[in-house]
C-alpha cells in the first residue's frame, strides 16, 4: 500500500481478561454509491441514496458516514476495487472511498483498509469458499456464506434490501474488534489469519488492551 494511506500491518492485540473494560466503538464500512454497508458489533445496516445523483449522492452518503462514525475508536473499511476500475462508476465510487477516510482522517478516526478476501477469509475461513459451484454462481453463493456468518454466529440483524452490504460492513467491524483484543466470538485460526495482513493503523487505539 503506498505510503499515502500512513498505514502498516500491526499484530493482533491479545485478547483482554474477563471485565477489562467497556467494548471499543469499532465501524465497518463497505462503501458503494448505491448501498454502503455500516456496521458496529451489534448492528448493520445499508445506506441507500434515493433519487440523487453526483455531487448530491456522495455529499449525502458522506454525512450519513461521518454521523455515525464520530465517537468510533476504529473504522475498518474495505479497500478500493481495483478491479472494477473500467466498470461504469468506478471513478466516483473511488472518490466516495477518499472522502470518506480523509473524512475520518481530519477527525482523528485511525482507520485500517481491509482487501475483500480477507473479509470473506475472516467469515469462512477460505477467499473463495465457494469454489466447488458453477463460476457465474460463486459470488452470489460466497455473499450468501458471509450473511449467514453474520446472523447466525455474530448474531446481528442484517436483512432485507442490502443485507448483504450491512453484513460485509459487519465483519469489517468484527475484524477490528478482534484485533484491538475484543473478539465477539472465538474463531479458528483458518479464519483468524485474515487479521495478519490487513492493513492496520500505525497508531493503536488507546482502547485496546
Amino acid at each position: 500500500m503506498s505510503a499515502l494511506f500512513d498505514l502498516a500491518t500491526a499484530a493482533p492485540v491479545p485478547a483482554p481478561p474477563a471485565g477489562a473494560g467497556p467494548r471499543p466503538l469499532v465501524v465497518g464500512l463497505d462503501t458503494s454509491l448505491t448501498s454502503t454497508g455500516i456496521a458496529g458489533g451489534d448492528w448493520a445496516e445499508a445506506l441507500r441514496p434515493k433519487n440523487i445523483t453526483g455531487h448530491a449522492r456522495l455529499d449525502w452518503i458522506l454525512e450519513e458516514v461521518t454521523d455515525r462514525v464520530k465517537l468510533a475508536d476504529l473504522a475498518v473499511i474495505e479497500g478500493p476495487a481495483y478491479a472494477q476500475q473500467l466498470q461504469p462508476g468506478h471513478h466516483e465510487r473511488a472518490g466516495l472511498w477518499w472522502l470518506i477516510t480523509r473524512a475520518l482522517y481530519k477527525r482523528g478516526i485511525p482507520y485500517a483498509v481491509c482487501n475483500p478476501h480477507l473479509r470473506t477469509i475472516y467469515a469462512t475461513g477460505r477467499a473463495n469458499p465457494a469454489q466447488g459451484h458453477p463460476k457465474q454462481q460463486r459470488a452470489r453463493i460466497a455473499k450468501g456464506m458471509v450473511h449467514t456468518f453474520v446472523v447466525e454466529q455474530l448474531g446481528v440483524f442484517c436483512e432485507g434490501v442490502g443485507k448483504y452490504d450491512a453484513a460485509d460492513a459487519a465483519v469489517l467491524a468484527a475484524m477490528g474488534l478482534d484485533w484491538l483484543g475484543y473478539p465477539l466470538l472465538p474463531l479458528p485460526p483458518e479464519q483468524r489469519r485474515a487479521l495478519d495482513t490487513v492493513q492496520w493503523p500505525d497508531t493503536i487505539p488507546a482502547v485496546a488492551r
